[in-house]
């Protein structure tokens, strides 16, 4: 299935149903009071978050959402049907912004998770409900309220503990190939990735985590080169950035503190928190070295850097040093999960409509 992680749609909520105007017309009543009924509410439409979708994909053939209409009302005091509301199952991690003013909705990030997007109209009264000791016969009713129009912008954010980056053909993909269940593409060529892969890391019973890994960054990706700008957004809900480098080039004059300088400066550019985000950095392909000429090329990252935080040697190819990743990474996590606050996840509610009804 493709990746979209962008939609624009339209929704529409039912209009309220009319008030009737009506009078009794029964026999042996030859006075018959007013008995019009009121309309029924419009239906609203909501979003719904589901764990079992990963794309924003059915938006892109279906762009009008519309809910149901609330009946009018009729004679003998029968109010109108209201209209049904209108479920409409995104991913989760979607965020919902109303396209014409900017104004953030919400954002979807539990299974379940219900967001009101349209509001449906309120229903009219009919003119039963107007009869008074001086109003006996009534003929005037109220017609029902128009239901809510939006146009939303909606953006799917991958949910993950931990995002990768680098540059292009650092070895993300290769990373998560190995570390996880995950199959991305890996091929020789910058700008294998095409769109964020998502990889479930399991270190034992009730110990794993999310890795997200995205299209290389490369200079200029905030203003819109390559394509790293367009997937910047997934690293914006994870807890910690593992910064890849390619310790073993085949080009040796590559200036890698600088390759690194780089990708901080995108960062920064893009905005948000991700420059202030945790960040780990990763030398892999260091099965390309042999051990003295690594700890060299190490030695001279880290100084021309200034590095202090957390560094890790690795192969992605052999798989050295990624267990010990994994762990320190999961370790890490499980240490921030204890700090915050719990959160509970609520029971997952069973979903039986359509992806866009």
């Amino acid at each position: 299935m493709k990746f979209v992680d962008e939609a624009k749609i339209r929704v529409e909520a039912g209009d309220g149903g009319d008030g009737c105007v009506s009078f009794r017309r029964e026999k042996y009543i030859p006075k018959g009071g007013p008995d019009g009924g009121d309309g029924g509410d419009g239906g609203s439409v909501y979003l719904v978050a589901d764990v079992n979708l990963n794309t924003l994909v059915d938006f892109r053939y279906q762009r009008r959402i519309r809910a149901e209409r609330g009946a009018n009302g009729m004679g003998r005091d029968r109010r109108g049907r209201s209209g049904r509301d209108r479920l409409v199952r995104v991913p989760v991690g979607t965020r919902v912004v109303d396209d014409d003013t900017g104004e953030p909705l919400g954002d979807l990030t539990g299974h379940g998770e219900r967001l009101l997007v349209a509001q449906g109209g309120f229903h009219g009264i009919g003119n039963a409900r107007f009869k008074s000791s001086v109003n006996r016969t009534p003929r005037q009713s109220t017609p029902g309220s128009r239901g809510e129009h939006r146009n939303l912008h909606l953006e799917l954010i991958l949910l993950a503990d931990v995002g990768l980056l680098g540059a292009p053909n650092a070895g993300k993909s290769s990373l998560v190939r190995r570390i996880s269940s995950a199959r991305p593409k890996v091929a020789d060529y910058p700008f294998t990735t095409l769109y964020p892969n998502l990889g479930v890391v399991r270190l034992g019973r009730d110990r794993s985590f999310v890795v997200a890994d995205i299209p290389g960054l490369i200079e200029g990706a905030a203003e819109g080169a390559g394509l790293g700008v367009q997937f910047l957004k997934h690293l914006a809900r994870t807890r910690l950035l593992l910064h890849l480098v390619d310790i073993a080039p085949l080009d040796e004059g590559v200036d890698l503190a600088d390759q690194v300088r780089k990708i901080e400066r995108e960062l920064a550019a893009f905005g948000g928190d991700l420059a202030d985000k945790t960040r780990w950095l990763v030398l892999n392909k260091v099965d390309r070295l042999d051990p003295d000429d690594y700890q060299r090329r190490c030695e001279q990252v880290l100084t021309a850097l200034g590095w202090s935080g957390p560094h890790f040697g690795v192969s992605a190819v052999t798989g050295a040093g990624t267990a010990e990743l994994a762990q320190a990474v999961m370790v890490w996590l499980e240490d921030q999960r204890a700090r915050s606050s719990p959160v509970g996840d609520g029971e997952a509610e069973q979903s039986d409509w359509h992806p866009l009804d």
